[in-house]
């Protein structure tokens, strides 16, 4: 297992550093669009757990705008999303400076995506195993189903993909994550109650009423 994991890591280093090397102009150029069309800042930034529920700095390109004076947070995602950000969500392009948290161990490649803070008090024995491992850029639950399943669904699909990880599945999570922004017929719209069938979203919909 130890060697398994080593293997792991040098992967993420080898393949994420290449990437930044490659896609270094598509991100500058990304950086820029974002401040030409929406202003700064050019990156979202905010604490997730990661392994172990460890507190990290998440940073990703800006896909929406702040909430305007009575929009709720929680429940406005799709109106605050920008056009350019709508673009980056469909192709995953938002996730690119994850990268550079995949090079200094916060992520690795492929794992569980880290969410909020304000979910670990309310996970399942069996649905925080989730934080055994490191958080991913993609995951089991991103390529089987994406926005169409419910947390529920996402949360077993993380447990799964701990259960019974290995080099070969990370390999084959990894080719399928590349043709997902093609399969637009898998990705639709949900409301609170079909997404949230465990409770998690709870403590935020409190907050906002």
């Amino acid at each position: 297992m130890a060697r398994r994991r080593i293997t792991k890591r040098l992967m993420d280093v080898t393949v994420a550093g290449v990437l930044l090397v490659l896609l270094s102009p598509l991100m500058a150029v990304i950086a820029l669009a974002i401040v030409l069309t929406s202003g700064r800042p050019v990156l979202f930034r905010q604490l997730r757990p990661g392994l172990h529920g460890e507190p990290f700095l998440l940073c990703k390109f800006r896909t929406m705008r702040p909430p305007a004076p009575g929009e709720q947070l929680w429940t406005t995602d799709e109106i605050r999303s920008t056009r350019v950000g709508r673009f980056l969500r469909r192709t995953s392009l938002d996730e690119l400076p994850e990268l550079f948290q995949v090079v200094t161990g916060r992520m690795s490649l492929v794992g569980p995506r880290p969410l909020v803070m304000d979910y670990l008090p309310r996970y399942s024995a069996r649905h925080a195993r989730r934080h055994e491992v490191r958080p991913g850029i993609t995951g089991l639950a991103q390529v089987s189903g994406r926005r169409s399943l419910t947390l529920g669904q996402r949360l077993d699909l993380d447990v799964e993909y701990v259960e019974n990880w290995s080099l070969p599945l990370d390999l084959a999570i990894l080719v399928r994550t590349l043709a997902e922004p093609f399969r637009r017929g898998e990705i639709r719209g949900q409301s609170l109650e079909e997404i949230d069938d465990v409770g998690l979203l709870v403590p935020m919909l409190e907050r906002v009423e």
